[in-house]
This record gives structure tokens, sequence and C-alpha cells, in this order.
């Protein structure tokens, strides 16, 4: 009986994947000849309600989710067995780039190329190294401590092969903060190229005391290469039955990515089998990759960034992951262009960054349709997007830990900022597990509830904090699986009884708004936003706002709320990064006062600037990200060592420099803030 429900499973199964095969590919020129045959109508109505883009993702979304329910009952729902099937189908297909700095030059490159069969071969000949000699076993806990290179991919996908679960360290990461990732997440070995091998170098003896079980493993990158690429080496494929064990489930971890340790010491945030494998396909869909893309990346491997969005996206669509030892603005597009990418990945501040450098040839040559990633500020979108003859901005939000991403594919000038932009039908479906709820106006930490105890829904246009659902309550980390060994700060992330009894969502910490299109648009990180005058501020707006009046002399800026003795709530304060490092006071004094003008057409008084301080750097994560958390504990009113140039804005009239005179007359009251 058993076998003929079996049977008759796989008979359905099939049938449906057809119908809805056959769906997608007939619905796509149906699209287009209604395009073509209504004109102008069919295209404002597109535009409003985003026709041609549900019609392209809600087949393929039925396809993908009764393939990977057909693999999780065969048991084999896990990355590998993607990438074993893109090396049945597309062998000879590249798989992996590399644009390899040459030795004493910073902008020479050398073009290492990966078919997926080369792929397979090494990652098997690692595997046997890995398994025989390291005594790496299923269920272990194996660190990678690696900058980016196809070394980090190989030692990555050997682990995946054996059956043990990868932990991808911050190579900038030692001392304490070090110590700890290795510690929560109960690690058995490191894997270390000694390219970045300084940090671990520095903390090995602190490493040796708290941890003496952890075997730290050296390998020098060009030695174990000549051994990975010959052909005569033996390799090794892990059984099924180990690889994945009957008590496996697709909420346990596939790899863990630690987070940035901004707020305190890093959390090991568990990557489920269903993030990585169902999850990234979809994903891939949504931002059009297919076999003949190639998705260029120079965001670290060890954040979710490069490693699930970039890597296991374009592998689970049979594609090419192009890799850059590191970001840099000036040989980003030469490096796209080596490496005839499709797709560029972008994250925080980078956009900025590439605008601000050098025209180069590389600009417009490049084959690069589409890039995707989150932070790309309003401001810049539509400049970002012409200088660099981009047709496609995939502008995405996406937190490490997160159960779900919200995404955009964004053309023409409709929906400039989004960060979720589908159509009618699929915003009604996503109404089911995302919503965003109102937050408490004096303290935006805080999510409102009204009078029977429930959250509410914002207006459109006012802030609110994403949530995204959690579908069983009484087992959330089928959903959101939290962090490996801090069951406290994943209980923090969970909160119940949101519109009815006994319901559970994941709170993102963050603030964005709808429009009347149902877009969404990112706003603040929860405790960015700072209260002035009883009223909310938004620290992006500020910065945009402040950036735009001036873009030909200011690189970058980064608002936060300082808080005052004597005065309820925080004032703002901008810390400013110009293009022209040597101007002088009197300079910025003037570029202050010739900004102020234009601020005071866009912003409302409560939201001006009360402090500015001038830096040749501003401090960022290693995803390029401001460090916001170290400028709001300033030191007025010079900075710690007494040293920094601080201005102040007198009577909302005027910038002038902070001297100690002022800063008296401001905390006896004096002057009125």
């Amino acid at each position: 009986m058993k076998s003929i429900l079996s049977i008759l499973g796989f008979i359905i199964t099939r049938v449906l994947l057809l119908l809805f095969r056959i769906l997608r590919i007939i619905l796509f020129p149906i699209t287009k000849l209604i395009s073509w045959s209504c004109g102008d109508f069919f295209h404002r109505l597109n535009e409003k309600h985003r026709i041609s883009e549900d019609l392209y993702i809600i087949p393929y979304f039925f396809e993908a989710i009764f393939s990977y329910i057909w693999a999780l009952n065969r048991h084999r729902f896990q990355n590998w067995y993607l990438f074993e099937n893109e090396v049945l189908k597309n062998g000879s297909n590249l798989a992996i780039r590399y644009v390899r700095p040459i030795p004493g030059s910073k902008d020479n490159f050398n073009l290492e190329s990966y078919t997926y069969q080369e792929f397979y071969d090494i990652v098997l000949r690692l595997s046997y190294i890995l398994y025989n000699t390291y005594d790496v076993n299923p269920n272990d806990h194996i660190a990678i401590h690696c900058t980016n290179k196809p070394m980090f991919m190989f030692i990555w996908f050997a682990l995946w092969n054996i059956g043990a679960i990868p932990a991808f360290l911050n190579y900038n990461t030692k001392g304490k903060p070090l110590v700890h990732s290795l510690e929560i997440s109960n690690i058995k070995q490191v894997f270390i190229d000694l390219e970045s091998s300084q940090p671990v170098k520095d903390t090995e003896v602190e490493i040796n005391q708290t941890l003496p079980d952890i075997k730290l493993n050296f390998f020098e990158e060009q030695e174990l290469m000549n051994m990975l690429l010959d052909t005569e080496s033996p390799q090794f494929l892990q059984t099924t039955e180990e690889r994945s064990p009957a008590d496996l489930t697709d909420f346990q971890p596939s790899m863990l990515i630690y987070t940035s340790g901004t707020t305190g010491l890093p959390k090991s945030a568990i990557m489920s089998w269903r993030k990585s494998s169902i999850g990234c396909q979809l994903f891939g869909h949504v931002t059009h990759m297919n076999d003949k893309s190639n998705v260029f990346t120079a965001m670290p491997l060890f954040h979710s960034t490069a490693a699930l969005l970039g890597a296991c996206a374009i592998i689970s669509k049979g594609g090419c992951i192009s890799i850059a030892n590191k970001f840099s603005a000036r040989n980003f597009w030469k490096q796209a262009s080596l490496t005839e990418a499709t797709h560029v990945e972008y994250v925080g501040e980078v956009c900025r960054y590439l605008l601000h450098s050098p025209i180069s040839e590389y600009d417009s040559t490049h084959n690069v349709k589409v890039a995707y990633g989150n932070g790309l500020r309003p401001d810049i979108w539509q400049q970002f997007r012409k200088r660099f003859n981009i047709e496609v901005i995939g502008e995405f939000y996406a937190a490490t830990e997160a159960p779900f991403a919200t995404t955009t594919y964004q053309r023409g000038d409709f929906g400039v900022g989004a960060c979720r932009s589908y159509g009618t039908i699929i915003n009604w479906f996503l109404a089911l597990q995302q919503t965003l709820v109102k937050v408490n106006p004096e303290d935006d930490t805080l999510i409102y509830r009204n009078t029977k105890g429930f959250c509410e829904e914002p207006a459109v246009g006012e802030p609110g904090e994403l949530l995204m659902r959690i579908f069983f309550p009484k087992k959330p980390e089928t959903s959101f699986q939290g962090y490996l060994g801090n069951e406290k700060e994943t209980k923090s992330k969970v909160i119940r009884n949101v519109f009815r009894k006994e319901d559970a969502w994941y709170r993102c910490g963050d603030l964005l708004k709808s429009d009347e299109f149902g877009q969404w648009y990112f706003l603040d990180r929860t405790g960015d936003t700072f209260r002035w005058k009883s009223e909310n501020v938004s620290t992006t707006e500020v910065e945009d706002q402040v950036i735009s009046t001036n873009e030909s002399e200011i690189m970058q800026v980064s608002v936060v709320g300082l808080k005052l003795p004597k005065y309820e709530g925080r004032c703002g304060y901008a810390i400013i990064r110009l293009k022209d490092e040597s101007m002088g006071a009197s300079e910025k004094i003037n570029l202050l006062n010739n900004t102020l003008i234009e601020l005071h057409k866009v912003l409302p008084k409560y939201a001006l600037p009360i402090f500015v301080r001038f830096v040749d750097e501003i401090k960022m994560t290693d995803n390029h990200k401001v460090l916001k958390k170290l400028y709001r504990t300033q030191k007025l009113p010079a900075g710690e060592d007494g040293k920094d140039d601080i201005y102040w804005l007198r009577d909302y009239k005027e910038y002038r420099k902070l001297t100690g005179e002022d800063w008296k007359g401001i905390q006896e009251g004096t002057y009125k803030l």
C-alpha cells in the first residue's frame, strides 16, 4: 500500500510540475503579445500592477515548490544535490571565475575559470583529504577562515559532500570575538588560509587555552591546489545515507554565518537548508538568473549576500559565480568586464563609492544588465544606472537570520528606491507572511499595541517595523532558526500575540514604509531613528537630503541622534566626509551654510543636524555599512582627545565652529537648542 501511495504521489507531482512548466513557457509570449497589441494601456496597467513580473514569478514559484516537495519526499533537499544535478546537466558550463591579483600590481589580474565538472572533481579530491587526513565527519561543525577565492568554495562544497556543516568566519575577527565565534558554534576544526591567518595567529594562544580541543589547520593555497588539480589524486563521494541521515530536516543548518557584532559579540546565525536551497532558487529566478548568467561579487563570502544570494542562487540555476578577492571601486567594472558578468552585487555604500571613482573605459563596456543588493539610496539610484548603463536594479531587503527576503526588479522611473515591488497578486499572497506594524511614537524600538493588546498596520507612508510570519508558533525553529548557542537572542527576535492570540512573528528590527502601489521602502534600523522636539527623525532621510544638496563636494554623510545633558530626546549629529579633504575651516562653514539654505526647503526644522563633524573616513563594517554606534556617543565640544573641530547650528540660522564658550552657553541654557 505504501509503495502504491509513493508511486501515486510521484505521478501527481510530476504531472503538476509539467503543467506549471508549460504554463510558465506559454505565459511569457502571451504577455509580450498583449503588451504589443494593447500598447500604452497595458504599459500603464502593468506599471501599476506589475502584471508581467507576476506572470513571470508565479508559475515558477509553484513549479519550484512542487519540485522541492518531491525533493523532501526523497530526502534529497540539500544544496549538494542541486549542485550534482547541474554537473550532470551542464558539466561544461562555467561554475566559478576568479580575478586573481597579480603580485606587485594593484590593477592587473589573472582570470581563473572552473567548469562545473572541474569544480566537482576538485571538491571530491578535497573531500578525500578532509575525510581521510583530517578526520572531518558528518555533522561536524567546521570553520572556514579564508579570503574570497575559489578555495573558499572548494572547502565549502567538500564539507557539504561529507555531510559536515561549514561555519564562515570573518577573517578580520581576532581576540575575544574570534574565540567567542568558535565557542558558540561548537567548532571542531578550523581551516585557515595562510593569506588570512594573522588574526588567528594573534589569538592562537587564547584559542588553545580556552578551547583546547579545536584543531587549527593552516594551509598554503597553491600547495593545496597542486594536489587538487592532480587528476591522479583519489576522490571521495560520501554515501547518501551519511550525508542525508533519516533524522535530517530542512530547517536544520546548512551553514553558519556570523552577524557583524556591531552591537556586541558576533552571533552565529543558522542558515537552514530550506533557505539556502529553495529560498535561493526562488531568489535567483526573481532576479532573472539562468544557466547563461554570471554573477560577479566583490562582497565577502563570509556574509550571506555573497554566499547565499550570490553563490547559492546562481549555482542553483546552473550559472557562474565570479569572485574578486576584495572590493575595489577603481577595479570593480574592469573585473566585472573580465569575468563577463551579467549580474553584479552591491551592499551598503558600494554604489556611492563607484560613482565617486574616476571615469573608466570599463564603465560601459561590460555585459552587466542587473545590479542587485541592498543599500542603494534613492538620491543616486538613477545616476548609478545611467553612468554604468544598468538596465535593472534589484534592490532587496534581507537580514542574515530573517526567514524571508523581499525583492524588486526595477526598470525605468517607477519604483525608484523600493526594496519590495511585486504585482497585486503576489502582494496579496505575501500579506500572509510579511507585514508592517506601528511602532511606539516615543520609542520606535517598541511595537505599538491597541487597547485590545494587538498590533496594527501603519497607514500608507507611515513608518512601521517589518515582521515575518512564523507559521508554526509552537515550533518557531521551522521558520526562524535563530542563533546557535544563543537562546536569549533567538527568543528576543520572536513576538507573539500580534494580530491574534498565540500567533508568532519574527521581528526584523527595521522600519519601512509602503506607498499606494504596495511597494515598500527601507527607512531606518529601529533605534537609528531619533526623537527631537517631540518629533521622530529618520536618519536616512536627513542623510539623503544633506548629500543631494551638495553632491559636488560631499562624498558621504552619516547621521545619528546625539544625547545632550538637560535635553529630552536626541538631536541630529551629522558626520561628513568631503571629496576635498584639504578644505579649510572657513570653507567648511561656507559649505554648511550654503547647504543649510537648501535643507530649510526640504527638511522640517527639528530634522536639521544641530552638530556636524568632518572626518577623513566614516567607519564601516566589512560589508560596507556604517558603524553608527561609534558616533552616537560623541564627546562635546571637541571629541575624545579634545582636538576635533565640531560645528553647531546656532538659532537654526547659521553654522559656526563649536567653542568651549558656546558649549558652556548650551549647557547653562544661554543658547537654546
